[in-house]
């Protein structure tokens, strides 16, 4: 096959290192280049003209005349506060051509060359204007000139979130930078003002005609109303009622107050009578009691009583002067009797006056009706005429107060603009461009950007830094270890290689795993490189294997009661050992332990038997960087355990990375119960890369090795410093064409 045929197969891949070595090897040019750039735009930026700027901020607001009274200001509607669209065209406002050519004019912008370059043209620009290859600027007037230099130097804006406008403007000459904006915001505002001054000149000359018109209209509608209510004979006593409504309103106050009266006098009077006719004592009674001529009577009633009792001391019953008073006295009671007659008497009189008098305020308050029932109806023309009066006058007060207020406005002080300046543009010290520091260094880093790209093209360009791939079993691969041996085409494995026996699984027992797979297992940690000894335990081990004590469930087992949390299982028989390895972490993940086997053989066998796509990214990956490591573990699709499998990255460009298998291995061991690293038929120098001394048991995985190949294995093992060496039988073959002791 041609190069160009084998690469046409390939994957190709940049070589990330291989550019930065190449900028590296190139780096004169690099560093020349940036420094040349960065000196380029630190000479031009020191050269550049310094050019200075100022801002002006502007709050646009209502506001009200400063002359206005307090009662005032709140009669007049408050204006509406401008939105978005208001500030914005107040922005527009400030740049508009007329403003510009005012401040232009008030600054004398025209003789300074910095708004007319044009005026004096340089000598390239004189020879293609003569050529007719460029415009005269000169045919363009002064004004248009000037105008577009100024409005390229200035910016107005609307600050965010606020009605405030700022005003910027830029110049060579700092003075001049400040003294543009604020000049801007007096003319902005002189106009603001000016249009409000021409809106209230207008509204007062519009008024006057009409103040004078309706003058006449309410003098006319007065004299209505006076010539109405004489013809009517509706007179007025008030603001509100009219002579009748008077009269009628008085007569209802006299007839309730006779009423009164009558009804008192019957009352009084109603009481002396029934005291009279029951014959009780009359002292009780107010009028009675009140009375002059009583009271004299009651006093020589009193006299008379007291004469007869001290006469009844010394004299008899029968004496003359004692009947004289006595007679006295009853003619006393009789005249105080027909004093109290006089009195009832005198209060049915008052009682019959009332009622009098009420039957004529009756009579009286019935014509007061009638006629001013009359009136009312006179009144309904009388009111239209009122109202319409009323509303004239109303109308020609409103006018004359906005004249009023329009003639108080008049002057440019008393109409204020709706905005205010907040910030003065004041001489900057500082020039705003150019910054040499920062566009030397931009340039510079600029620089050094382009001329590491361009040698990163160049490396692209000339094939150095692709690297190619083929597909992952095109090439060798090369495992975790170096293989002792690699098996050309691997073999598939059937599905009744990946189940264990259940025939085979029933014939072991509790007891057997407790007192007979321990000391197999102890025998071959006492092992010592030294021949006797190593031909003892393979002797001891091919009679512990007759009792099955090397079978997959006696390692399993002996895996969850020791504790193991890293086996290293090394296949001495290929890809049947790493089936044996298949089937022992299938057992010890049903046996309750987290497990993940982790594929590092060259075949790629345990990923094809484990995983439910051998596309899936694995432990090449892993190491290439290409994947994730929570993207490369993936469960067994025949029981709870997982598998970390081999993956699709090179092989080759994969064991570049060897060093951080051990690191790869141990986080997972914090993990899982469980790690068993299959490294397919590997050597003692590979399995070091994966596991420290002493932090992995050793599993020798085989089906039909002989025991000379076993020994060389555990010998090799045992040398290296590993001393948990565990076999693993996976068909229940001998492990030796002999039998018994003669294969140990």
């Amino acid at each position: 096959m041609s190069s160009g045929d084998r690469y046409s197969d390939q994957d190709a891949d940049i070589d990330l290192g291989g550019l930065v070595g190449a900028i590296w090897r190139r780096r004169m040019l690099v560093l020349l280049s940036t420094v040349v750039i960065g000196g380029a735009a630190f000479g031009i930026s020191s050269m550049v003209a310094p050019r200075y700027q100022a801002e002006t901020q502007i709050l646009i607001e209502t506001r009200n005349p400063g002359l206005m009274s307090a009662q005032q200001n709140q009669q007049i509607a408050p204006e509406p506060i401008l939105d978005e669209a208001g500030v914005a065209s107040q922005v527009a406002l400030l740049q508009s051509s007329d403003l510009i050519k005012q401040v232009a004019k008030t600054l004398n912008l025209g003789d300074r060359a910095e708004f007319d370059p044009a005026a004096n043209p340089d000598l390239l620009t004189r020879l293609l204007i003569l050529t007719r290859l460029a415009k005269n600027p000169l045919d363009v007037p002064p004004e248009e000139r000037i105008l577009k230099e100024f409005t390229s130097k200035l910016q107005v804006y609307q600050i965010e979130k606020s009605r405030v406008i700022a005003i910027q403007f830029s110049s060579k000459d700092p003075k001049l930078a400040a003294q543009v904006p604020t000049e801007m915001a007096k003319v902005y505002l002189s106009l603001q003002s000016g249009a409000k001054l021409d809106t209230t000149s207008e509204t007062a000359k519009w008024l006057e005609p009409e103040i004078a018109n309706l003058r006449e209209k309410v003098r006319e509608a007065e004299e209505k109303v006076a010539a109405y209510r004489s013809s009517a004979d509706i007179y007025k006593t008030g603001e509100l009622n009219t002579f009748a409504e008077t009269q009628l309103n008085d007569i209802s106050v006299e007839l309730a107050r006779v009423r009164g009266e009558r009804a008192n006098a019957e009352a009084r009077a109603e009481s002396v009578r029934a005291t009279l006719k029951s014959g009780r004592n009359v002292d009780t009674l107010t009028d009675v009691v009140s009375s002059p001529m009583i009271q004299r009577l009651k006093e020589t009633q009193s006299g008379i009583e007291g004469q007869i009792a001290d006469l009844s001391t010394s004299l008899l019953d029968g004496h003359p002067k004692l009947q004289g008073l006595r007679s006295q006295l009853d003619g006393i009671r009789r005249q105080i009797r027909t004093e109290t007659q006089k009195i009832l008497s005198s209060l049915v009189n008052e009682a019959g006056i009332s009622r009098t008098r009420e039957r004529q305020l009756i009579q009286q308050l019935n014509t007061l009706k009638a006629d001013n029932a009359e009136s009312e109806e006179r009144q309904v023309g009388l009111k239209a005429l009122e109202r319409e009066a009323t509303a004239q006058r109303q109308l020609l007060e409103t006018y004359l107060a906005r004249y009023r207020e329009a003639v108080s406005r008049q002057d440019m002080n008393a109409t204020p603009a709706d905005a205010r300046v907040i910030s003065n543009a004041s001489m900057p010290s500082e020039p705003y461009f150019p910054k040499v520091l920062p566009i030397t260094i931009v340039a510079a880093l600029a620089g050094f950007i382009l001329s590491s790209i361009f040698v990163m093209l160049a490396e692209l360009f000339s094939g150095r830094a692709i690297r190619y791939s083929g597909p992952e079993y095109d090439q060798e691969p090369a495992p975790v270890a170096q293989p002792r041996r690699m098996i050309e085409e691997p073999a598939v494995a059937t599905a009744s290689a990946v189940e264990s026996d259940p025939a085979d699984e029933d014939e072991y027992t509790d007891e057997s795993t407790s007192t007979a797979a321990k000391p197999a297992v102890a025998s071959l940690l006492s092992l010592e490189p030294d021949a006797p000894a190593l031909e003892k335990s393979m002797e001891q081990a091919a009679e512990d294997f007759i009792d099955g004590e090397f079978s997959v469930n006696a390692v399993a087992r002996h895996l969850v009661e020791t504790d193991v949390n890293i086996a290293v299982s090394v296949s001495l028989s290929g890809d049947d050992g790493s089936t044996s390895t298949v089937i022992l972490a299938r057992t010890v993940a049903e046996m309750g332990r987290k497990t993940i086997l982790i594929d590092m053989t060259g075949s790629a066998l345990p990923t094809r038997l484990m995983a439910e796509n051998i596309r899936q990214p694995g432990i090449t990956d892993l190491l290439c960087g290409e994947a994730a490591f929570a993207d490369t573990i993936h469960g067994d699709r025949l029981s709870d355990a997982h598998i970390l499998p081999h993956g699709n990255a090179n092989a080759k460009r994969a064991m570049r990375g060897a060093e951080r298998l051990a690191m790869i291995v141990d986080a997972l061991a914090n993990a899982y119960d469980l790690v068993i690293v299959e490294c397919g038929p590997a050597n003692v120098e590979g399995v070091k890369r994966l596991a420290r001394n002493g932090q992995a048991e050793i599993i020798l995985s085989t089906t039909d090795a002989n025991a000379e190949e076993i020994e060389a294995a555990a010998g090799s093992f045992i040398e290296a410093g590993y001393e948990d060496v565990v076999l693993l039988f996976g068909q229940n073959n001998p492990p030796s064409p002999k039998s018994g002791r003669e294969a140990a």
